[in-house]
């Protein structure tokens, strides 16, 4: 079966009060996207989007 990685990626972050979008605010000196990235590629997915 072949896996793909959709991560969605779409808030814009105005509840944080914050002109950058949420999956851009770091965390552990990395954007949240690259954290959701890393813990999707344990998946070995054949695709991300």
């Amino acid at each position: 079966m072949e896996v793909a990685l959709i991560l969605l990626a779409a808030g814009k972050g105005t509840r944080m009060q914050s002109e950058l979008p949420k999956v851009l605010h770091s965390v552990a000196h990395a954007p949240l996207l690259e954290h959701a990235m890393a813990s999707g590629a344990a998946l070995s997915p054949a695709r991300t989007v």
